[in-house]
């Protein structure tokens, strides 16, 4: 369910029509949570200005099924890439999350060199060598 007024979201994967596993999606405070598991559970976060590139895939079972996944690249170490399986409204979910993101950018005032990581390297040269 989107609210776009407080910026959250939160579905689960869907199975064939039904959200009945244990694998659930949600957005707020700016940042994607992804929590697995019954019995032990795992939850993953990056913040929204982290997210790089968001692909959407739907194949003919999804559509029949009114669901698609969502791939987000991100600039996070531990989980450079999320994948947003069998939710529902993915098309609508992949759009609200991609302006989320420019807005999350704004915001915070991220540069394009903080994402691309051009500004990591910058130590790695030997002043000496700059004339």
């Amino acid at each position: 369910m989107i609210n776009k007024e407080t910026k959250t979201w939160s579905d689960r994967k869907h199975f064939l029509w039904w959200p009945i596993t244990f694998t659930k999606y949600r957005i707020e405070n700016g940042r994607i949570y992804l929590t697995t598991g019954l019995f032990s559970t795992k939850e993953e976060e990056c913040l929204l200005y982290r997210i790089m590139d968001i692909s959407f895939e739907r194949s003919l079972g999804n559509k029949i099924c009114g669901t698609g996944t969502i791939h987000l690249t991100t600039k996070d170490a531990s989980n450079p890439v999320i994948l947003l399986q069998n939710i529902g409204d993915s098309k609508e979910v992949k759009d609200t999350i991609s302006q989320w993101v420019e807005e999350e950018r704004m915001e915070k005032r991220v540069a394009g060199r903080d994402m691309y990581g051009a500004s990591s390297h910058v130590d790695d040269f030997d002043d000496d060598y700059i004339q």
